[in-house]
């Protein structure tokens, strides 16, 4: 067989970029889009344009390429999944079903696991009410797993079928298969200085970030008390990859909360406008967006990822704003 190689797919988007900026030179990458990967990325990864739906083109790789990591990273976000639950499902689900066969059989054919680390979301967590919310402002890995949208749905059950492929998948008879390495993340709202929001349900806060940089005005779809936690990108990048190094005996779950801060709309228009002071941010509540992120914690409880592989963010609220988010995004519309 050819030499592994890490495959990231989605990697066009947000998380995709940071991810190949840091592991370029450091492993040989395959990346995997519907979009071209942007021109000062181009030359780090061998890129297939194509879609993670295809089966025929996920088994070419397959034969093509053998994989040591998956980073699976391609997904239709929340906003989008709630117009089109038939093509979130295909997309979230099936096609990480797709991954999901293709790692265990590498995994079986080399006798060693696969890698398959998968960006869950905060999405996969439900909150009955604005009162049940607040009295559990920091929610565990096992609690309030009721999502409330599609999305979360679609992740939560691919939470499931990677621990089924991780602990069970064709373990009976006397001969049980070299089972993968799944390991999900459930992410708080990340925040890049680097690319645009692309649709998710939390992007209200850094749509205003680019929007004040841009001078231009913005109508805040939720109400100014909703609350939700936040991560640099960074910072989100940093735990994939720290997670990906740990040994798998130093692992207690497959799926781990990972956290950051936690602030509201209001606390974040003030932040923005701390640093653009002509900022026009007002409130214009969408009922249906605003249900969704009402049904998602203030804050998640990341003790165990802190205590299993050492866990701990490097940008907390202030340094976001001031180190990262704000300078990057003033830089980018300066320019």
């Amino acid at each position: 067989m050819s030499k592994p190689v890490v495959l990231i797919t989605g990697a066009a988007g947000e998380i995709g970029q940071a991810l190949v900026r840091e592991l370029a030179g450091n492993a040989r990458i395959v990346t995997l889009d519907l979009a071209a990967m942007p021109e000062e990325l181009a030359g780090e990864t061998t890129h297939v344009t194509g879609s993670i739906t295809d089966k025929a083109l996920i088994e070419r790789l397959g034969a093509e390429y053998t994989f040591d990591t998956i980073y699976h990273l391609a997904a239709l976000l929340s906003t989008r999944a709630e117009h089109s639950p038939a093509l979130a499902h295909e997309v979230n689900v099936d096609a990480s079903v797709l991954l999901l066969e293709l790692a265990a059989a590498q995994s079986a054919a080399r006798g060693q696991a696969v890698k398959f680390i998968f960006p869950s979301s905060k999405a996969i967590y439900g909150m009955p009410d604005l009162e049940t919310k607040a009295a559990h402002p920091r929610v565990k890995e096992d609690e309030w797993l009721h999502p409330d949208t599609v999305y979360g749905a679609n992740k939560l059950a691919v939470e499931l079928l990677g621990a089924y492929y991780s602990r069970r998948y064709k373990q009976l008879g006397d001969a049980p298969a070299a089972l993968l390495d799944f390991r999900a993340l459930r992410f708080p709202g990340l925040i890049s200085a680097f690319t645009l929001p692309t649709g998710g349900t939390s992007d209200y806060g850094p749509e205003m970030l680019h929007a004040a940089a841009q001078d231009k005005p913005y109508a805040c779809f939720v109400r100014p008390d909703t609350t939700i936690a936040f991560m640099a990108m960074p910072d989100g990048v940093k735990a994939m990859l720290t997670l990906a190094a740990t040994p798998r005996q130093a692992l207690s779950r497959t799926a781990y909360n990972v956290n950051s801060f936690s602030l509201s709309a209001e606390e974040f228009r003030q932040q923005v406008l701390a640093a653009f002071p002509q900022a026009q941010i007002s409130f214009a509540p969408d009922a249906k967006r605003q249900g969704i992120v009402d049904s998602w914690p203030m804050g998640i409880n990341d003790s165990a990822a802190r205590a299993d592989w050492g866990w701990a963010p490097e940008y907390d609220l202030q340094r976001c704003f001031d180190e990262y988010l704000v300078p990057n995004i003033r830089q980018r519309y300066q320019a």
